[in-house]
Formats: structure tokens, sequence, C-alpha cells
């Protein structure tokens, strides 16, 4: 299956206390949301009988609602439970997202803010495929990751990725698979749809979590298994040009978890050893801890 046709793949929502098969009609022209923008959501990860750091995710849709000025309405066990017991409904042949996910129905003030009593919950899970971990390409975007007093950097909500999908659009535009995005003072923020690390001299390092890039789970789970292994990470500003001196560049994110990176603008990269070992640290910890 390819990522354009999960689009198009088995669904199922819980919304308004049902489970509903497909995708199922619940915004209309005046929901708030669909006018303004007002939505957050939460990316966790079915596959392989596991889904690593599932509470994690379900206890940051809360905070990201709460940043946008929604009101959460479920608590962290109940998204998890509710993910369990939907993803019985699939046949556990392909792998599945898991998207919790909080809107504003109407607005308050001149309709411009969100209505915080009108806040909705739904929890959409899908079918679909992890990238190959063979690896992917970038190319350094043109576009900039915003800041907190520009944009709700703190919360995983709706209205930042229009920002990530022409960052990635342009980079494929140049035949990448996708963009590397800085922030606004020229530093490595982050990839159009993942966190990123590279690997110089055996030194493992990451951008530093400075409020333009939401610093991920995947990301923070990655950093403690190396550190459990002996890979300290560093935490620091990095420049384009350290990423094109890396000897190593791989990425981490809820989609397909630990993925390397084989060429940035015109370089070419191998998949290293820290990156296979960073991956097989994650599905190890992944099948030992969060089996159903």
């Amino acid at each position: 299956m390819t990522l354009a046709a999960a689009a198009q793949s088995a669904t199922w929502t819980y919304v308004d206390g049902d489970w509903y098969e497909g995708n199922v009609a619940i915004l209309g022209p005046r929901s708030h949301a669909m006018w303004l923008g007002t939505s957050v959501f939460d990316g966790a990860r079915w596959f392989e009988n596991v889904a690593p750091d599932l509470d994690r995710h379900a206890a940051r849709v809360n905070a990201s609602a709460i940043a946008l000025g929604l009101k959460p309405s479920m608590t962290t066990e109940q998204i998890v439970g509710l993910t369990w017991d939907g993803l019985k409904k699939f046949d556990g042949n392909t792998a599945v997202y898991i998207r919790p996910m909080y809107w504003a129905e109407h607005g308050g003030y001149m309709g411009v803010p969100a209505d915080p009593a009108s806040t909705r919950f739904c929890l959409c899970l899908y079918e679909s495929p992890m990238i190959p971990p063979s690896g992917f390409s970038i190319g350094v975007s043109p576009f900039r990751r915003p800041t907190i007093e520009t944009m709700p950097t703190n919360a995983k909500a709706g209205c930042l990725y229009p920002n990530n999908g022409r960052a990635i659009l342009e980079a494929k535009m140049r035949g990448f698979d996708n963009a590397l995005v800085l922030d606004m003072l020229g530093n490595v923020a982050e990839t159009g749809t993942s966190n990123i690390f590279l690997v110089k001299d055996g030194h493992v390092m990451t951008p530093a979590a400075n409020g333009t890039f939401l610093s991920g789970i995947t990301r923070s789970r990655t950093i403690s298994l190396l550190g459990d292994y002996g890979f300290r990470t560093t935490e620091k500003a990095l420049s384009i040009r350290e990423f094109l001196e890396a000897d190593e560049i791989f990425s981490t994110g809820n989609h397909s978890k630990v993925v390397p990176i084989t060429r940035i603008e015109d370089r070419d990269r191998q998949p290293g050893p820290v990156a296979k070992k960073a991956r097989e640290l994650y599905w190890d910890w992944a099948h030992s801890t969060s089996a159903a």
C-alpha cells in the first residue's frame, strides 16, 4: 500500500459515543475548526501488535488542546482504552495510525477565539503503512519554522501543518522525498515530518528543542535508549553545514519511528551503524514494553 492509498484505507472513527466506519463527516461550514483552524491532534502507532508510548501520545493531545484554548473532555486512560478497543476492528496485517483529535465547534468573542465549551473529541484509526527503513532524501527548505510568538508551536496544532506541507511540496518539486526546515535564526529545526539527528565522529547530535518545533515523543525515547546503550546525545544549535558534513543522518517520528536519511541536497549518505542501532533498540524496547 502506498501512502496515498492510505487515504482510502480501512478507517474507524470514534465520535459522540460511537464507532463509525470510514471517513465520517463531523465538521460543517460554520464549525470554528473548519473556518479558523482550531484543531489539535496527536499521532501514535500500532504495528506488530505494539503501540509504543501510547499513553504519552494520549496525554500530549490533552496538553495541546489546553495550549490552543480548548477544553479536553477525555482522560489519558480513556483515550488509551478506546484505542485498544478500536484496534480490534482491524485485521492486524497493516500498521495503524492512531489519531486522537480535539477541535472547537464554535467561536468566542467576535467569532475569532475558540469557545472552550464547544470542544469536541474524536479518535480516528486507519491503516497506514510505515515507510521503508532503507531511507529517504531531504532538501533544504526556503521556508522556516515559526516561533511561539507567531504560532502555537507548544501544541500539535493542525494550523501549523500547511507550513510543513509547502516545505515538502517545494522539496519534492526539486526531486527530494522531504524537506529540511530551519528555524528563524537559520539553524536546523526538523524535517517536514520528523525530528532529525546527525552523527559525526561517533558523536550523536540533534537540534535543541527551542520552541520552534515539536520535541517528539519518539525523539525523546530514542535519546533515552541510545543513552542507555552508551551513546550520549548532545542537544544543541546545529547548522546546515554540520548536517552536510555529518557521517550519518537519521530521523525519528511517530509515522515510521527511526529511519536513515540517505541524501541531503547533493550529498549521498549510506545508512550508518548508529541509525541502525537506534532503530534496533527502539524495536526491541517497543516489543518488550507495549504489546497488547
